[in-house]
């Protein structure tokens, strides 16, 4: 058994705060957008949702939620994603020898967790209610502001509220991070063994956004979990009355499969395939490009 590293690597908080603005802040933000309005209106076609979020203002509309939530969890998600799930990923693969796929698995379910809890819940609901509220003008008024919104909720529910959907962001950024992180490791030590290339030694730059790509694009079997997630934060009022009106993870679940059945479920995939592998690619094959430029692990 290899001997354990001392202490914390504490810039990797730093480097997956600047690599995840980074993601979010180019092709990040459009995709969420337009996987929201999918998962948001399960009876839109990519084209039609497209259109719809063309209609909020053309480029601009793709960049909804941005600023200031998207930056403010982006910021602070990613640090606590790279932190943990590296810190997780080095003391997993040197104390029980785990492969880089288990480790990686390992390190991206605690790093998905510990972000979900620290960081991500008020920030995902407010993004999505930023996605999903409409924001036409009442009698001449003003748009209220998103922090107007934001004061509303908490006003009105509490800290249950700013963090609605939460247990579903978990289950989420759990299985996104630990499918992420564990099939671009698999990806990696396949085309190592494809290559000739030993561990330790570095794969190209193709490679690893390849593999990163791999990682991305599998992970989005749990598609369902995010359309979940996104039906429990909608501002979308509906008139339907089997709409729950508490929802939970189980009962939107089945909510959805009521009324859009399976294909429901997987409504925004498309868009989602090309988010998970754009993040992955940021967060796993970028990320660790700029840990060994710095010379952290």
């Amino acid at each position: 058994m290899a001997p354990m590293e001392k202490g914390f690597s504490w810039s990797n908080i730093a480097v997956g705060a600047t690599m995840n603005m980074f993601e979010v802040t180019t092709l990040g933000q459009p995709l969420e957008v337009l996987k929201t309005q999918m998962a948001a209106n399960r009876s839109q076609p990519i084209a039609q949702a497209f259109r719809t979020v063309w209609s909020r203002g053309g480029v601009a509309g793709f960049y909804q939620g941005l600023i200031p939530w998207a930056w403010i969890e982006a910021s602070t998600k990613g640090a606590v994603l790279i932190f943990t799930s590296s810190e997780i990923e080095k003391y997993t693969r040197k104390a029980f020898d785990l492969s880089p796929a288990g480790a990686g698995m390992i390190g991206g379910i605690g790093g998905g967790v510990a972000q979900a809890y620290a960081t991500m819940g008020f920030c995902t609901c407010m993004k999505t209610v930023e996605i999903t509220r409409h924001k036409q003008s009442v009698a001449g008024a003003a748009p209220e502001s998103t922090f107007k919104v934001f004061l509303d909720i908490y006003r009105r529910e509490g800290i249950a509220g700013i963090n609605k959907g939460v247990n579903a962001v978990a289950l989420r950024q759990a299985t996104n991070w630990g499918s992420r992180f564990g099939f671009a490791r698999l990806a990696e030590s396949s085309l190592r063994k494809a290559k000739g290339i030993r561990e330790g030694e570095k794969l190209g730059a193709a490679d690893k956004i390849l593999a990163s790509t791999i990682g991305g694009a599998l992970a989005t079997w749990n598609q369902p979990i995010e359309v979940v997630r996104v039906e429990m934060q909608s501002a979308m009022k509906s008139a339907d009355p089997t709409r729950p009106a508490k929802k939970t993870v189980l009962n939107t679940l089945s909510y959805i499969y009521r009324t859009n059945g399976l294909k429901g479920l997987y409504r925004g995939v498309a868009p989602r395939i090309g988010l998970g592998a754009w993040q992955t690619i940021c967060m796993v094959s970028f990320a660790d490009y700029v840990k060994a430029a710095i010379g952290t692990s």
